[in-house]
């Protein structure tokens, strides 16, 4: 088998393994209302795999690397979903999520020429948090329409994924690891979802999920952290587990609080 064969096939079976997370998580978001799928939407169904396939191509210097510039990418998502979730409340699809991507664009291009410590990426983000938060609170409490699939669904959620992986894993040697970083950030699983939900439930139900969304993308924020300080460190494997390990952590945590607080509101 040739090279470049070689190439294509495996670059094919990795772009198939992360179209298998992304479209697994979206149908599970659909189907379990705007929190426990803000929560799954919120782990790492779209980065991780874009991450772990840089990592069998590249040290753990570059994973390291790759994760400072994701950090305050990570921020630019929360302004994302601010910007799609105000605007989703009485405008269309084309509007909504056509400004919230340009948002984001703008702003990740910006990030992409700085060279990013921790500590400055950790207060980026504490920031955008901070200010976007209690912003989206009033949006959260919508009733999640049933939602009717449609045949193109899950090719189209696949080839946005499958696309973002192909990108990333073949642009990385050349691009380096601040670009790949940023690249590899792209909120794919809320694009889809904007995409697909909008048309059919409305804005306000598809902004609810992202609304939701907001503590559990902090805690994405804080697995990104913890996989650099874990690549630089202990590897790339133990990088990657240790940012796996917090961002479930972290949502379980969520999800087991908002039960909890449920459950009192019943009693009382």
């Amino acid at each position: 088998m040739s090279l470049d064969l070689h190439f294509i096939l495996f670059l094919l079976l990795r772009m198939a393994i992360a179209a298998a997370f992304v479209v697994t998580a979206s149908v599970i978001t659909e189907r379990s209302g705007p929190v426990i799928g803000a929560l799954v939407a919120t782990l790492p169904i779209s980065a991780g795999p874009s991450y772990v396939f840089l990592a069998l191509d590249h040290d753990a210097a570059f994973i390291a690397q790759g994760a400072l510039s994701s950090l305050p990418v990570n921020a630019a998502t929360i302004v994302l979903g601010l910007t799609y979730v105000v605007l989703a409340q009485r405008n269309n699809l084309l509007v909504s999520a056509g400004s919230a991507v340009a948002v984001w664009i703008v702003l990740a291009s910006i990030i992409r020429l700085f060279d990013w410590t921790l500590a400055a990426g950790l207060v980026v983000n504490l920031v955008a948090f901070g200010i976007c938060i209690p912003l989206l609170a009033r949006y959260r409490h919508v009733k999640m329409p049933l939602v009717t699939r449609r045949w193109y669904d899950i090719p189209f959620r696949a080839s946005l994924v499958a696309t973002l992986v192909a990108i990333v894993v073949s642009t990385s040697g050349w691009v380096g690891p601040r670009v790949s970083g940023v690249i590899a950030l792209y909120p794919i699983v809320f694009t889809s979802m904007m995409v697909i939900l909008h048309p059919r439930i409305g804005g306000p139900p598809t902004a609810a999920v992202l609304a939701n969304s907001a503590w559990g993308l902090l805690g994405f924020g804080m697995a990104i952290a913890v996989l650099h300080l874990g690549a630089a460190n202990f590897g790339s494997a133990i990088g990657l587990s240790m940012g796996l390990a917090t961002c479930i952590a972290w949502n379980l945590t969520l999800w087991w609080n908002g039960r909890r607080k449920r459950l009192a509101a019943a009693a009382s």
